[in-house]
């Protein structure tokens, strides 16, 4: 038979001598397990979704799961990331719990100072008083490391705190960590029960389990104890069937025909091997299904059994090419490296996202604060413009209002002449000291929109009393106040009522050939204030007609100033003034004058 220059290489390498070690290596998998790649799933739907929160949490996932498959550095490297995270995010929680694991991580590769002060930070930034607790101990174990008792210790507390919390992944950490103590003390036995005690804890985490079975069956096969050691290895051969992790079981299954080997138990040594050599070949697990073929071929040879020696090496190399090309464990690498590489491209296409929301986000609250700005601008403008309406509204009123006070002195001043004009010196005095008195009164209400009812009572009982005085043969009045409404809390318009009374005396009453009559009255109804100026004079049509042309062409500015101001007091004080003026009708004869506002108990 020939064979090409490649296999006759490859078979001259198959010819070295396999020496059976009473204690094999731990597995180095190669290739992404099934968890790996769906953390690495899941982060790059996430990066994709650019979900911050969810981009620390699969970072942290996929940390996990390189620490099962033995590579801290890398995890290392993505907790860093989500570490990042949290703190751009101001995350309370996540940031102390990342660090704790980075210090884990750190110490677990020799970086003693870095974990010491890491486990330091997290204990700064723990939120509760548990984990800062943990991390004060694994601080104080590190600053005491080399002293065994001291850092039992620790753990011992630890191992309590961790119970509690029910992590049951740092639980086994820490036992496992206590029985590596004890191994330096070269205490097999305590660091065997230590083992032990952790296993309970790394039950429902495969990797971990398969971790602490192998250092049982270590610690059995150092101390000669082979009938112990297999039912070990059996157990982390079933987790790792269970989890279908072929690298595991291929190599767990060499270690087990080694123990056999050494308790003499050739046969089942042989099945291990066939197991072995026959899963890796099925897998396309080229160098294992080497290195099985190799420790069987050694043995075939080693028992003078070169026929069957020879057999195997045909069988693998006439099935070296099926297995070449169905080897994974090539390719699973370079997988996880082109993954690694979408992620980083990912990342980037992150970080350009990220800033181009950030710049998007400061124009959105340039343009907000412009608006905002332009809005108060605009808002300061109209109440300017509204208080500048006011302000002239109010200077409007308060001119009409004093422009009542000339026009009331004029008509006052023409009364005081004709007593002088009569050489009626009594009246003249009697009416000027009454006139002081109510010019007073008028003279310093001048500046009020609003006096008391009782206040206002008081002037135009004056008023009437004057005009009273100069037309005594004209008219009587009579005031009545209903008895519901109280004088001194209630407030009226002020200066709203006297021109009123003076237009029924001067153009009503006084033309009347008999004695007249002027009522004023003050009426509630319902929740409104009536003011009544009723008087039986002649009448608006009648007073007409006597009107001289010059008289007919003036109007009277006493009324068109107060209609005025009851629109001004209206806008100004949101009031609702009614008011109304009605002739009578024959037989009567005379003017009723309603004026209708809310009652108003406070200004």
């Amino acid at each position: 038979m020939r064979f090409p220059a490649s296999l006759l290489l490859f078979f001259g390498v198959l010819l070295f001598p396999v020496v059976v070690h009473s204690q094999a290596a731990q597995p180095q998998k190669q290739g992404t397990a099934p968890p790996i790649k769906n953390a690495v799933s899941n982060l790059e739907k996430s990066l994709i979704e650019n979900d911050d929160s969810k981009i620390a949490h699969n970072y942290e996932l996929l940390a996990q799961e390189l620490v099962d498959k033995d590579d801290p550095a890398k995890a290392e490297e993505y907790l860093l990331k989500a570490l990042e995270i949290y703190t751009n995010a101001k995350d309370v929680t996540g940031r102390p719990r990342v660090i704790r694991n980075i210090a884990i991580l750190q110490e677990s590769q020799n970086k003693l100072r870095a974990a010491t002060q890491n486990f330091k930070t997290a204990k700064e930034e723990s939120v509760d008083k548990i984990s800062e607790k943990l991390n004060s101990n694994d601080y104080n174990r590190l600053k005491k490391r080399g002293n065994t008792e001291a850092e039992n210790k620790y753990l011992d507390e630890n191992i309590v705190l961790l119970k509690k919390q029910g992590k049951k992944r740092e639980v086994a950490n820490a036992y496992i960590q206590q029985a590596q103590l004890d191994l330096k003390s070269t205490d097999s036995i305590n660091a065997l029960e230590k083992y032990q005690l952790a296993l309970p804890y790394a039950t429902g985490i495969p990797a971990k389990a398969i971790k602490v079975y192998g250092e049982i069956a270590k610690l059995h096969i150092a101390s000669k104890r082979f009938d112990e050691a297999v039912p070990v290895i059996n157990q982390l051969l079933a987790i790792a069937r269970k989890i279908k992790d072929t690298d595991t079981e291929i190599i767990q299954l060499r270690y087990l025909a080694n123990v056999y080997f050494e308790m003499g138990d050739t046969e089942n040594a042989v099945t291990s091997l066939k197991e072995s050599y026959k899963i890796a070949v099925s897998d396309g697990k080229t160098f294992e299904a080497k290195e099985s073929l190799a420790q069987l071929a050694n043995y075939y040879k080693s028992a003078g059994e070169n026929e069957a020696a020879t057999a195997l090496y045909e069988e693998f190399l006439n099935n070296l090419d099926r297995i070449i090309l169905s080897d994974s464990s090539l390719t699973d690498a370079k997988t996880f490296r082109v993954t690694e590489e979408r992620i980083r491209g990912l990342e980037t296409e992150k970080i350009f996202k990220d800033e181009l929301i950030t710049r998007k986000n400061t124009f959105n609250y340039f343009l907000l604060g412009s608006m905002v700005l332009l809005l108060l601008l605009f808002g300061l403008i109209v109440k300017t413009l509204y208080s500048i309406k006011t302000k002239n509204k109010e200077i409007a009123l308060q001119s009409l209002r004093r422009e009542m006070n000339p026009h009331f002195l004029f008509n006052s001043l023409n009364s005081v002449n004709q007593f002088i004009a009569q050489n009626n010196e009594l009246q003249a005095n009697k009416y000027l000291t009454s006139y002081s008195t109510l010019m007073r009164n008028t003279m310093e209400n001048s500046n009020k929109d609003f006096v008391t009812l009782g206040n206002e009572i008081e002037n135009l009982t004056q008023y009437l009393e004057l005009e009273h005085l100069r037309f005594k043969d004209k008219f009587d009045f009579r005031i009545t106040v209903d008895e519901k409404l109280d004088p001194e809390s209630l407030w009226v318009p002020n200066m709203i009522v006297q021109p009123h009374l003076e237009n029924a005396i001067w153009h009503g009453l006084r033309y009347k050939e008999t004695k007249g009559l002027l009522k004023l009255s003050f009426l509630l109804e319902g929740k409104n204030m009536v003011i009544l100026v009723d008087d039986d004079g002649i009448g608006p049509t009648k007073s007409q007609e006597l009107k001289t042309h010059n008289q007919k062409a003036h109007t009277s500015r006493g009324l068109t100033n107060t209609t005025e101001r009851m629109t001004l007091i209206n806008e100004l004080y949101k009031t609702k003034i009614a008011f109304s003026m009605t002739e009578k009708e024959a037989p009567e004869t005379g003017t009723v004058v309603r004026i209708t506002f809310p009652i108003i108990n406070r200004l």
